[in-house]
């Protein structure tokens, strides 16, 4: 009965380079090379009798005949993608597993995980943790929480908290120092870095007195977990991101010397999902839980 269908991995290829009008884009969505997309729409348009695009100089043009495969296809496509997503969903019901950073999960989620679980304990919480940004659309993942621009190609992202920098340290560590009492004090300290982070010390200097401080040298971590670690040892003075020190400073294992001299980060936390799941229980009961978190954590920040 279905000797005579296509090839399906021809008809995902035709679908996405249809559906962006690029054959190019249509290879990045589908992590193939773009002559592996052509040869797929090739293979279909041998396998139909008919020609499915005009190829033009930089672009693709859908053909008559294309264009009504496309409507078809997509809808076919459609079904089958929510058909294995309710299957999954049969046997997954329970399990809600979330992807974040490796920083954030171990100084703010992982703390108060116990609080979403108290909450709904419908759901088996399954903290997946990663720097990678894992991909949404395979189902392994309900939701993400990612530290960044706010930008996730095919996937929804929310804004739920920004984050500021400011001057951290032990408290052995200020005494040391002689109680740093001014932001000049400071640039007697080991400075601590974390990697990559744009919000540094230059510019905490440069907005706390006005003058630029050539502030590159000390020791330097690629997670801001493990420069925050290094200053409560009292190995040196680092720019702690809020949502990642609040609890140690509350615990009494940091202090912020400046409190009031906070740098905003060039990034925050979003809460990251599939498109079309904002309404999935899963996500909701996410959504609404880390509002209530987020909400009581900068009330007492």
């Amino acid at each position: 009965m279905f000797d005579r269908l296509p090839p399906l991995q021809t008809l995902r290829a035709f679908e996405a380079a249809g559906r962006l009008s690029s054959m190019t884009r249509a290879a990045d969505e589908l992590h193939v090379t773009h002559g592996a997309i052509s040869r797929h729409i090739k293979t279909l348009e041998d396998n139909l009798g008919v020609i499915l695009f005009r190829r033009l100089t930089r672009r693709i043009v859908l053909t008559d005949e294309g264009a009504e495969l496309l409507l078809t296809v997509t809808g076919v496509l459609g079904e089958l993608t929510r058909e294995a997503e309710r299957l999954r969903a049969q046997k997954s019901v329970s399990r809600l597993t979330i992807s974040t950073s490796v920083s954030f999960a171990s100084r703010w989620l992982a703390p108060r995980l116990h609080r979403l679980k108290a909450r709904h304990p419908e759901f088996d919480v399954h903290l997946d943790v990663t720097d990678v940004n894992v991909d949404l659309t395979d189902g392994q993942v309900d939701a993400a929480i990612r530290y960044g621009s706010g930008h996730y190609p095919r996937a929804v992202a929310e804004r739920i908290l920004e984050e500021t920098v400011t001057p951290v340290c032990s408290p052995a560590y200020r005494a040391e120092m002689g109680g740093l009492p001014t932001v000049a004090s400071v640039a007697a300290c080991t400075l601590l870095h974390e990697d990559r982070m744009l919000a540094n010390w230059e510019r905490w200097f440069a907005l706390a007195d006005g003058d630029t401080v050539r502030s590159g040298r000390g020791p330097a971590y690629s997670h801001g977990s493990m420069a925050i670690e290094a200053a409560i040892r009292g190995e040196g003075i680092v720019l702690g991101r809020s949502a990642l020190v609040a609890d140690d400073i509350a615990a009494g294992r940091l202090v912020a010397p400046f409190p009031d001299i906070r740098l905003k980060a060039e990034r925050g936390y979003d809460l990251v999902y599939r498109n079309g799941n904002r309404d999935h229980p899963k996500v909701r009961a996410l959504r609404d839980w880390l509002a209530d978190e987020v909400r009581e954590f900068l009330a007492n920040f």
